[in-house]
């Protein structure tokens, strides 16, 4: 469906933790032949370097001079972003839960952000990207072509998660928690909490498939072409 006579578009997709938004943003940006830029990479990369130089998660000055300090680069590749950090493949680390954690506690810092922040629209500024992540549309790119908030109802987002890490027994009630925590973080921080735009789009997943959900999200893509 890519238009080649068209302005390629800055796509924002935001939402809570197992919406399902890096799935969608990566196969919408297979789709246009666009960039996946996802921000949720760029802190989980931070923090895992945090993790490694034991610095503390409560510490926004050393955690900001960590960040000045870091090269994070995303690769796309047809499997989805290849993550680097200042060299090395951090693709499969960052995905596990320890990272994960750490992200969410290292996001909160204002001035991390604003660095993150700075960073993502220096990517992101020439269009022709699909951007997901929780504050793209209300704080990074305010004046997206697209903005999509992608949401779904907790206990099926749990569901997802649990799935996708393939997590049973005892560690699957540690993992709600761990996300339900999360949400709490994100919905609650001073800087940019996850709320949806003014006017973004809201896609509730909860009783669709992931097909549905592109298919749905393709049609808003269209529509905003045609547009222009």
């Amino acid at each position: 469906m890519t238009d080649q006579s068209s302005r390629k578009l800055i796509i924002a997709i935001d939402g809570p933790a197992g919406a399902g938004k890096s799935t969608i943003a990566s196969r919408l940006a297979r789709k246009l032949g666009y960039i996946n830029l996802e921000s949720g990479a760029m802190y989980r990369a931070l923090a895992l370097k945090a993790i490694e130089w034991d610095i503390s998660f409560e510490d926004e000055a050393a955690l900001l001079k960590l960040a000045q300090n870091s090269r994070i680069q995303l690769e796309p590749s047809m499997g989805g972003n290849r993550v680097r950090l200042d060299g090395h493949d951090i693709s499969s680390r960052i995905r596990e839960r320890d990272v994960t954690e750490a992200a969410s506690r290292v996001s909160v810092h204002p001035k991390v952000r604003e660095w993150m922040v700075a960073r993502q629209r220096e990517l992101g500024i020439g269009g022709g990207v699909v951007m997901e992540g929780r504050d793209i549309g209300t704080k990074v790119f305010p004046d997206a072509d697209l903005k999509i908030f992608l949401d779904a109802d907790p206990v099926i987002r749990e569901q997802r998660r649990l799935d996708q890490q393939q997590i049973k027994g005892p560690s699957a009630q540690d993992m709600a928690a761990e996300l339900r925590e999360r949400d709490l973080r994100d919905r609650t921080r001073v800087i940019s909490p996850l709320v949806p735009a003014n006017d973004a789009v809201i896609l509730d997943s909860t009783s669709l498939s992931e097909d549905e959900v592109l298919r749905r999200a393709e049609a808003l893509v269209r529509q905003r072409m045609e547009s222009n």
